[in-house]
């Protein structure tokens, strides 16, 4: 691995990362497995260690590609012995459907078993024994969200509480499956 891109402690963990992430959410859609190989190739050779994914991705998303990106990476680490141990590697578990009927039946809700069952089967597409870095990509509640300038309290409703969520995650640490947690898009 090419040492000349300086590595950063990622917030609190003990994650050393470049300063450059490459994030991967087109693969699976408007990039295919054997171009995403080579971008992930280039950017191992010129010493990116940081890739970010999600069970979501590819976007646009759609039910024919979703885990898509994460099975590209997995197909990418199992043809690559010794790849996935210089990268550190971030993928995370969709929030609310939002009208996504693929994703947990659509439901708006995120419950504990819905976390880990979402990492265990992106451990499987990753063909991983653990991931470094697993997020919460959106936040189970309302919020205002692309573009949105006012939070509407009318769209208020029953979700998993914010506890019991990091409960499933720190049980996915304990577990050995994820070494550390975040929130994205918050």
């Amino acid at each position: 691995m090419n040492s000349s891109l300086p590595l950063r402690t990622l917030g609190r963990s003990d994650l050393r990362v470049t300063p450059i992430c490459l994030g991967t959410m087109t693969f699976g859609e408007q990039v295919g497995q054997a171009e995403a190989h080579a971008i992930l190739d280039h950017a191992l050779e010129r010493g990116v260690n940081f890739i970010d994914t999600a069970e979501m991705y590819s976007v646009p998303a759609k039910r024919e590609t979703f885990g898509a990106t994460e099975s590209i990476l997995g197909n990418w680490f199992a043809a690559r012995p010794g790849a996935r141990h210089k990268m550190v590697l971030a993928t995370k578990v969709a929030g609310p459907a939002r009208g996504m009927d693929w994703i947990r039946q659509g439901s708006a809700n995120l419950s504990a078993a819905d976390i880990v069952g979402a990492c265990d089967d992106s451990l499987k597409r990753l063909r991983t024994e653990v991931i470094d870095l697993y997020q919460i990509h959106w936040p189970n509640r309302n919020a205002a969200i692309f573009g949105g300038l006012y939070l509407d309290p009318s769209k208020d409703r029953f979700y998993t509480s914010i506890h019991d969520q990091l409960a499933a995650l720190a049980k996915l640490v304990q577990a050995g499956k994820v070494r550390h947690i975040g929130l994205s898009n918050e």
